[in-house]
């Protein structure tokens, strides 16, 4: 049966079996419910395609934006490839409905599949296979609004002036946005996860083509064969998502190798901590956080010298660290009265301080009295609290590999940082390899002296991660040599010997010319990804 804009005989004919404007009103308002839905789906799909970016790749703002600007292009194309449908308008409304469902609901597992099939490092099919399937479903959810429009307006064209009809579906279209876009972070993901979510999502555009294949039934050619197949993509949905614990749990296993003790999604990262013969590593989104084995060299060059070098610290502000590792070590020293933990991500700080294999790496620092945990943004966090000053302030971020980090080695952050440091005070800001990442480096060194702080940059080796850097910094002069006297008894890697060691860098870690990170241009970012990029090749 003919439905294009001008309706044939058939048409006409079905046209003229739909009821009076008030009886019509429960199909017309379902078709309209259906436009909500489908634009939920359509904006999971995107959201979840950034998040797996992110994730995967890092750099959550560029993976956005490419995702979304891609995803966006394909719905273009897709509205106007619509222009060339012109008959049998359910049908192929339905057809898409149940690809649509097939496609997006697999998105998040093929892709997480993808990512640990492919060899350690192997980015480039990763992104083919990304945006190839942006592409793909972004193209199908642009055709769908303007087939419901049309749609709309071929069985209910008594009710509906042109201007009437794009009102009511972009209005049901974008209210399903909005919906989506609060559920996705503090609902979907959270309590679903990816996989899980996409499924779901895939599960709800396949039961609008069962609901258009029952509205419609009248009208539709070949409706076993297009029954047995809605049918069957509910099944196969359904089936993966019973599933999907299963699926999450063999491509991690793969990606990471050994047996994943921990698996969450925050609203901010996917957490994941893995327990082998060597040890136990911390990733968050999939980037290797710390490894039992040798995460003292680190933890321990990065609090004893700031702490040593105030010589009798009370208040220690700790942001970032949600491990507890590094508040471990400044409990090794019995002057310190509180520790204030600021971590973004409550998730963090629930693993380490309740569960006892977890805990146990800590020593249950997360437990002391003296520990006072918040979880908020530290930059936010920094600019409202007024709790008065800390006479040492340790950095532990995740190294400025996206604008959502980069703006925690800024200008503007360590100047809120100086104003609560106690006269007399230092901070201590983790940094990454002056020898992969030189510029980098340095870039964070200039940054801290360009908000008036005095910076002394040192470095260790710890074998997880190369040699690694560190920089302390305050406004009272330090003599890197005088440190040793300070340092608690019972360490592992620090001594006396070896402390003014860690100030003295070699030819190929030297110093180099390096701008400050402004808030404004993020250049840090950019440098860190151009050097580390060059250590994956």
């Amino acid at each position: 049966m003919s439905q294009g804009a001008t309706p044939d005989a058939a048409g006409e004919a079905t046209l003229a079996r739909v009821a009076p404007a008030a009886s019509v009103a429960p199909g017309e308002l379902a078709l309209l419910a259906a436009v909500f839905v489908v634009a939920a789906c359509g904006l999971v799909y995107e959201l979840a395609a950034g998040a797996l970016a992110s994730y995967l790749l890092g750099d959550s703002v560029l993976q956005f934006s490419t995702v979304i600007g891609t995803y966006l292009f394909a719905m273009g194309l897709g509205s106007w490839l619509s222009r060339y449908i012109e008959r049998q308008l359910v049908a192929q409304f339905l057809r898409i409905e149940l690809l649509l469902a097939l496609f997006g609901g697999f998105m998040p597992a093929a892709l997480f599949v993808a990512h640990g099939s492919l060899p350690v490092g192997e980015t480039a099919t990763f992104r083919v296979l990304l945006y190839g399937a942006v592409l793909g479903i972004g193209v199908l959810a642009g055709v769908e609004i303007p087939l419901v429009m049309r749609i709309l307006k071929h069985h209910f064209s008594e009710r509906y002036a042109l201007k009437d009809l794009v009102s009511q579906v972009l209005t049901f279209d974008y209210l399903g946005a909005l919906v989506v876009a609060v559920a996705f972070p503090l609902l979907l993901v959270p309590h679903l996860g990816l996989i899980r979510t996409g499924l779901f999502f895939g599960l709800l555009n396949a039961l609008v083509a069962a609901w258009a294949l029952w509205m419609f039934r009248s009208e539709l050619r070949a409706f076993g064969v297009q029954m047995a197949a809605t049918v069957a993509t509910i099944a196969l949905l359904a089936a993966a998502m019973a599933g999907a614990e299963r699926l999450t749990t063999w491509s991690e296993d793969r990606f990471y190798g050994d047996n994943v003790i921990v698996r969450e999604s925050s609203p901010w990262q996917r957490v994941v901590v893995t327990d082998g013969p060597s040890g136990t590593r911390l990733f968050l989104n999939g980037n290797l956080q710390f490894h039992s084995r040798d995460e003292y060299r680190y933890h321990e060059s990065l609090v004893h010298p700031a702490l040593a070098a105030h010589g009798a610290p009370r208040r220690v502000l700790v942001l970032g660290g949600g491990d507890g590792l590094a508040i471990r070590e400044v409990l090794r020293h019995p002057g310190v009265q509180e520790i204030v933990l600021v971590e973004l991500d409550p998730h963090m700080t629930r693993l380490f301080g309740g569960m006892p294999a977890l805990a146990a790496l800590n020593g249950g620092a997360l437990r002391s009295p003296k520990v006072r945990i918040v979880n908020a943004d530290a930059f936010a966090w920094l600019e409202s609290q007024a709790e008065g000053f800390f006479d040492v302030v340790i950095v532990d971020f995740p190294d400025p590999s996206n604008f959502s980090i980069g703006k925690l080695y800024s200008t503007t952050f360590y100047r809120l940082l100086d104003q609560r440091l106690a006269a007399g005070g230092y901070a201590v800001v983790q940094t990454t390899s002056p020898l992969l990442a030189r510029q980098s480096f340095w870039t964070v060194v200039a940054t801290l002296e360009a908000v008036g702080l005095q910076a002394w940059p040192y470095h260790a080796h710890v074998p997880s991660f190369g040699e690694w850097g560190f920089v302390l910094a305050g406004r009272r002069p330090l003599r890197p040599e005088a440190l040793a006297s300070g340092l608690p008894p019972g360490l592992k890697f620090l001594d006396a010997a070896g402390v003014d060691a860690l100030f003295r860098f070699p030819p190929d870690m030297a110093r180099v010319p390096a701008e400050p990170n402004r808030l404004s241009d993020q250049r840090l970012v950019h440098l860190f990804e151009q050097e580390w990029g060059r250590v994956g090749r």
